[in-house]
């Protein structure tokens, strides 16, 4: 791991002085967990911060990405073939929704035509497609193709049989973005408390119920009471931002035989699973498939070159004429990317390879981390490409702290909330460290991956 010391101070090398301010400038998210670090380059895995912080302003680090880019970068860094799409892409023109593109077309054609690869899920002819600029976007479309599938737009009333469904069921713990619509889907109280959600009581009101996730008795429970007036599920195959949550075998399946015995339609948000556990989707079991009526995926989808997301709903789901008119509905320039990763990741095998390589890092981080710091770390969870391991109630109190010595180790990563207090005598999930490899990480990089980190918590004692 390299610290050599940056001192200049231009804007033509690596600019530490305009570095901190710009950032400065930059809306912090974070509050005072900021970390004090910019990133000044990087390739694969790789990447190059400056330090920022007083004491050590202008020492440069050599990470190994253990976030997988905010679980967005499928390739990791500068991989050339994403380079070549983005070149591509920008000479291919550069128009909206209104004119077809062959960039488009092509897209979709090898994704969801004859033949095409995504067929297995989404059967060729019965599925149409969207894109938007992020997940939440695409969550904000999934759920308006859901509310617009009970009203006749022309007639401007109730589709006939849809006067009772006014409800929503989602699940404790669940993350599917806080843009306004999405608010009402989550039910911890720090993400909800203080913003508006829509008025359940008007006409076209709608509301949200929750209820424990991977539970398959209440999920039969909720079902027997509230299927009549059900309208759609949304769920996420594996809770991300709870902490790295997966459902029981079957659990899945069920929900969806449910779903289409009463009339109700399933959306599965897929844009943090997309492409991780070994798999496209994680909308599946040892059976195949489940089946779901609009699917959103996002992240992992655009290479870590840009941010776009992709909602796949049946043809009879539409919205309203020029209601989901957008400026970055599936543009060249990003149809581009997302076809030559794709094509990339199926010739080299990716998905198969990661869920080798996430399924040796899941056993090695169990006995590096859980067996030999039990003070900071619970337990192991995940599948493929996507891991988390818990922290315990003690070391949640110190995440930046932590997150400052797994830097210093030389491994940035990053944590998610957890589900918290859950009901019906579930236990806490506490915060709950994510790793997320790129497809391409090796064996050699997910060992010392294991390392750093467990140098980290070394650190913290």
């Amino acid at each position: 791991m390299s610290t050599a010391p940056v001192t200049r101070d231009d804007r033509a090398g690596e600019p530490t002085g305009v570095l901190a301010r710009g950032t400065d400038l930059h809306l912090n998210h974070y509050g005072a967990a900021r970390l004090p670090f910019a990133c000044v380059g990087g390739r694969g895995l790789e990447l190059d911060v400056v330090d920022l912080s007083p004491a050590h302003r202008g020492r440069r680090l050599r990470l190994l990405d253990a976030s997988g880019g905010y679980a967005s970068a499928t390739l990791g860094g500068d991989h050339p073939v994403v380079r070549a799409a983005l070149t591509r892409g920008t000479a291919v023109g550069n128009v909206t929704d209104e004119l077809g593109s062959l960039e488009r077309a092509e897209l979709l054609d090898r994704l969801f035509g004859p033949g095409g690869l995504w067929t297995d899920h989404f059967p060729a002819g019965r599925y149409h497609v969207s894109g938007r600029n992020s997940g939440s976007e695409g969550n904000e479309l999934a759920l308006r193709l859901v509310l617009e599938s009970r009203f006749d737009s022309r007639r401007l009333r109730h589709r006939p049989g849809k006067e009772r469904r006014d409800t929503i069921l989602a699940f404790h713990g669940a993350w599917h973005g806080w843009t306004g619509g999405l608010v009402q889907l989550l039910n911890r109280r720090y993400y909800r408390a203080g913003l508006p959600v829509p008025d359940p009581a008007g006409s076209y009101g709608v509301r949200v119920e929750h209820i424990p996730f991977g539970d398959p008795d209440a999920l039969a429970e909720y079902f027997a009471a509230s299927a009549d007036r059900l309208l759609a599920v949304v769920v996420e195959p594996i809770q991300g931002d709870a902490g790295i949550l997966q459902p029981p075998p079957g659990y899945l399946r069920e929900l969806a035989r449910r779903c289409a015995a009463d009339d109700v339609l399933l959306v599965a948000d897929e844009v943090l699973t997309f492409a991780k556990t070994g798999a496209w989707f994680a909308m599946r079991d040892a059976d195949g498939p489940v089946p779901t009526d609009i699917t959103v995926i996002g992240k992992f989808l655009g290479m870590g070159a840009v941010s776009t997301s992709m909602v796949i709903a049946r043809e009879d789901l539409a919205v309203r004429s020029s209601g989901a008119v957008t400026t970055s509905d599936l543009r060249p320039l990003n149809c581009a990317v997302i076809r030559d990763g794709i094509e990339h990741i199926a010739a080299e095998r990716l998905l198969a390879r990661s869920a080798d390589v996430g399924g040796s890092l899941a056993a090695q981080l169990d006995a590096a981390l859980v067996g030999r710091h039990p003070d900071v770390f619970t337990e192991v969870r995940g599948t493929g490409a996507m891991l988390g391991v818990e922290l315990t109630a003690a070391a949640a109190d110190r995440i930046g702290e932590l997150r400052r010595e797994l830097i210093e180790a030389g491994v940035y990563a990053e944590f998610m909330a957890g589900a918290g207090k859950r009901s019906g005598g579930r236990r806490y999930v506490h915060p709950t460290l994510r790793i997320v490899l790129p497809l391409i990480t090796t064996t050699t990089q997910a060992d010392e991956i294991v390392d750093r980190v467990a140098a980290g918590a070394r650190a913290m004692r």
